[in-house]
């Protein structure tokens, strides 16, 4: 088995609020992430596949395709917006990074799979302190 991963980067901004409680409640749980005129991050995107490498070609998958993907799918959905206002497949969800990661996984694994590879993980940085990895249901 054989891991290969794409990198790619975007810029977006969000707020970590729930509108049921108080701004006290907001501000005393999230902090400085619920500021109500957001926040932005230069988030990294890695995205694993994983497989046996074509006997041929020698891929895993063809990483120009899983670009595309990447980009199509998610990049253009999320660079320079609002993840809590602009983003389709984010409508209705709190914008943690761990519920963008499962989102992005959910954008991503039956495309990928239908261009011949398998989704291993999403890692997800927020910061370069912060990030998440998904690697699907169990």
């Amino acid at each position: 088995m054989v891991f290969v991963t794409r990198r790619e980067r975007f810029n977006a901004a969000h707020k970590l609020h729930i509108p049921t409680w108080s701004d006290e409640k907001n501000m005393e749980v999230f902090g400085k992430c619920s500021n109500p005129n957001w926040h932005g991050h230069n988030y990294e995107l890695y995205v694993t596949v994983k497989g046996n490498p074509d006997p041929v070609t020698g891929f895993v998958m063809d990483l120009k395709r899983l670009s595309v993907l990447i980009k199509e799918k998610v990049i253009n959905k999320l660079d320079h917006k609002n993840i809590n206002l602009d983003v389709d497949f984010m409508s209705g969800k709190m914008p943690s990074t761990e519920v963008l990661a499962q989102a992005i996984w959910e954008q991503l694994a039956d495309e990928i799979t239908a261009a011949g590879g398998h989704l291993h993980s999403i890692k997800l940085y927020e910061t370069e302190n912060n990030f998440v990895e998904y690697f699907g249901t169990l």
